[in-house]
């Protein structure tokens, strides 16, 4: 069967983290499951709160009249009310149920915002390293990505970069903190920088800038707390889902929310619903929009995350790995010890170790470690990762 040549073309370049999970699986039958160790998928390994099993439990005993029907394109209004109540308290903008659209996933909302925003060869900067599929979406409505590449020492954004990187066709730029691959948080100082940095290129080119805050992540910060998108730049979007923060990564739930005092807000929201709906989206998942509407101030515990975290961190650095320490959500992203992080992820398979190079990530010398999984494969993996930094010839200490 003929497929598109584009489609064939995105499937070569498509994502390393698929690519390795499924080698994994070739060599779980090879080795047999104890002798590898899998640091590829972002698939959380703990169950969702309790919370969440009592109101599943309460509307499966007592359902709702008509609680699988369709609904507003938007989304139910108590839970883009409860939604929006939340992002008031953490932002200090007045947002209100109107400003929310219930989306299928992260993915979903920003395909969405995208498809409203995006005109054909509309440039989105995307920040070096980045989540893999972001190209894909933004190809998906016409755009063209603009890599810029972050401080490669602390993965924090260069702001004379991205400025140097605005055009008079720059639509969004699209930033993601806590950051999928590094973990790393980027401060409000920075976003109230690059707030007056956009304002700027803004009034120079005659056009707008969106910033779209991409944050499936922002629930799990250990040391500081993530700043609000809102409280920084009023030209801006969130978009996020309840995969990570609530453990629902099959589930697909998430929303994408309008800062308030966005230009022409109303109008965005006309847009993003008629994009939900055009999309084939149609409407989030009506079982989990009743969900967590509930829940909009419940989380997992980030404890287990942070005790994966110092473990890992611990060893990785005293065998001689160079990595910056996450400030949330559940990646490390060290330097490869050797230029090509393709075949240092291929020697590391040797050891059973299943990782992701940083090149899918558009970072090659980098690779990614997903540390989402059960803490007695962490602790198994610690021998493969001292004989990988041998066969590296790592500083062992």
């Amino acid at each position: 069967m003929t497929i598109a040549s584009k489609v064939q073309s995105c499937i070569e370049r498509s994502s390393w983290i698929r690519k390795m999970f499924e080698e994994g699986a070739l060599l779980i039958a090879e080795r047999g499951a104890d002798k590898v160790f899998d640091f590829t998928l972002g698939n959380p390994c703990i169950e969702p709160p309790a919370a969440l099993h009592k109101k599943m439990l309460e509307l499966a005993q007592t359902p709702l009249p008509g609680m699988h029907r369709y609904m507003n394109n938007a989304g139910y209004d108590e839970t883009r009310n409860a939604v929006a109540a939340r992002l008031s308290r953490i932002s200090g903008k007045s947002v209100a149920g109107k400003h929310i659209i219930m989306t299928c996933g992260a993915g979903g909302a920003l395909n969405v915002v995208l498809k409203t925003l995006l005109d054909p060869q509309d440039e989105v900067i995307i920040l070096t390293p980045f989540f893999v599929e972001y190209k894909f979406y933004i190809d998906n409505h016409g755009g063209v990505p603009v890599e810029v590449c972050n401080d490669l020492e602390t993965f924090q954004p260069d702001l004379q970069a991205i400025e140097a990187a605005i055009t008079k066709k720059t639509r969004t730029i699209i930033i993601n903190s806590p950051n999928n691959p590094t973990g790393v948080i980027y401060p409000k100082a920075t976003l109230d920088q690059l707030g007056e940095l956009l304002q700027r290129k803004q009034i120079e080119n005659g056009r707008e800038i969106t910033v779209i805050s991409d944050e499936p992540y922002a629930r799990l910060a250990y040391d500081m707390e993530v700043p609000s998108i809102f409280a920084s730049i009023d030209n801006s979007v969130v978009v996020t889902s309840h995969s990570k923060d609530l453990a629902l990564p099959g589930e697909r739930i998430g929303y994408l929310a309008a800062n308030p005092q966005m230009q022409d807000v109303a109008l965005f929201m006309e847009g993003a619903v008629f994009c939900n709906r055009v999309l084939g989206f149609v409407n989030a998942p009506a079982l989990m929009q009743r969900l967590v509407s509930t829940l909009q101030d419940v989380t997992v515990d980030i404890e287990i995350y942070r005790k994966k975290r110092d473990r890992l961190y611990e060893h990785l650095t005293a065998i001689g790995f160079h990595t910056v320490k996450p400030d949330g959500g559940f990646y490390f992203f060290p330097e490869s010890p050797i230029k090509d992080d393709i075949e240092f992820v291929r020697t590391a398979q040797k050891h059973g170790l299943l990782l992701v190079p940083g090149s899918g990530f558009g970072a090659p010398g980098f690779f990614r470690i997903a540390y989402c999984i059960e803490d007695a494969v962490i602790e198994r993996s610690l021998p493969a990762w001292t004989a990988l930094a041998k066969e590296m010839g790592l500083c062992l200490k």
